[in-house]
C-alpha cells in the first residue's frame, strides 16, 4: 500500500507550490509577501503530508467494506494528526493572514492572478480543515473501531 497519500493531493500541494515560487518572482510587495508565505507554510506542508495526507490513503478501500491488514502505520499517523491538530490549525490562521497580505500586495500592484490565487489558496486551507483533517483522523478512529470489534 502506498502511505504517502493520494496522488491528487500530492499534486495539488506541488501545483500550489510552484504558483507560490512564480509569486516570490513578481518582485515587490507581491514578491515579498508571497517569500513570507513561502516561510509560514513549508513546515505546514511537511506536517501535512506526514500524517493528515497519508490516512487518506485507506478511504477508497474501506469505502469498499475492505480494511487492509497492514494499516499500522496509517493509525499512527492519525493518532498523531489529532496530538498536531491544534498547531496545525494555529498555523492555517498564520498562513490565511500571510495570504491576506499576499492578496492585497498583488490587487495593489494589479497583480489579479495572484490575489486570486491567493484566495484559492486560502479556500484549500478552509477545505483541509472542513474535510481532510477530519476525515484523516475518522479513518483512523474507524480502522481503530473495526479492529476492536475483531
Amino acid at each position: 500500500m502506498n502511505n504517502d497519500g493520494p496522488e491528487s493531493l500530492r499534486f495539488e500541494h506541488d501545483e500550489l507550490h510552484d504558483q507560490l515560487e512564480k509569486a516570490t518572482r513578481a518582485g515587490g510587495a507581491t514578491g515579498d509577501a508571497a517569500r513570507h508565505v513561502l516561510e509560514v507554510v513549508g513546515p505546514h506542508v511537511q506536517l501535512e503530508e506526514a500524517f493528515a495526507i497519508p490516512p487518506l490513503t485507506l478511504l477508497p478501500a474501506l469505502a469498499s467494506g475492505v480494511v487492509p491488514d497492514d494499516v499500522a502505520e496509517i493509525l499512527e499517523k492519525s493518532a498523531r494528526l489529532k496530538e498536531e491538530l491544534p498547531g496545525m490549525l494555529a498555523d492555517h490562521q498564520r498562513i490565511v493572514a500571510a495570504l491576506k497580505r499576499l492578496m492585497q500586495a498583488a490587487m495593489e500592484e494589479k497583480q489579479a492572478g495572484f490575489a486570486d490565487f491567493a484566495r484559492k489558496l486560502i479556500l484549500h486551507a478552509q477545505m483541509e480543515e472542513e474535510v481532510l483533517y477530519p476525515a484523516a483522523i475518522v479513518v483512523g478512529d474507524y480502522v481503530r473501531l473495526l479492529r476492536e470489534k475483531g
